[in-house]
């Protein structure tokens, strides 16, 4: 009788696919918390840079920027802040726009966008980094 109710409950095509409501569900929401989690300390370490870096010149900001740890912390909060940020985005775009072409292109336009600056960011700390 309970197993019953419970396929009741179910959509046709979540049926044929297998998925319930903990299907796949939270896949994104778990990537959201952890890399929300990891930019706690990602978000303090840019802070103490930046502050670092305040007053400073062209050379010294350079240096310090190029150095091999400050590059490595660097690129794991751009790519950590540019994932959460697309996840996020995303979530809001399919929760809060109904018609499907707008749908689609606004989710092609986050990926977009959210490429794009992951890819300037990381090239300009490569780009000081290598000293190129």
């Amino acid at each position: 009788m309970i197993g019953e109710k419970a396929n009741a409950m179910r959509t046709p095509m979540r049926s044929v696919r297998g998925l319930g409501a903990a299907g796949s569900g939270t896949h994104h929401f778990w990537w959201q918390r952890v890399t929300g989690v990891a930019l706690i300390s990602l978000n303090v370490f840019f802070v103490v840079i930046a502050i670092a870096l305040l007053g400073r010149n062209h050379a010294a900001v350079v240096q310090i920027l190029g150095s091999p740890v400050v590059a490595i912390l660097m690129l794991l909060f751009i790519v950590t802040t540019v994932y959460h940020m697309w996840i996020g985005m995303q979530e809001i775009l399919l929760d809060y726009v109904h018609h499907d072409l707008w749908k689609l292109f606004m989710l092609m336009a986050n990926t977009f966008f959210c490429f794009c600056v992951g890819f300037a960011c990381a090239f300009a700390v490569l780009k000081l980094s290598f000293g190129v």
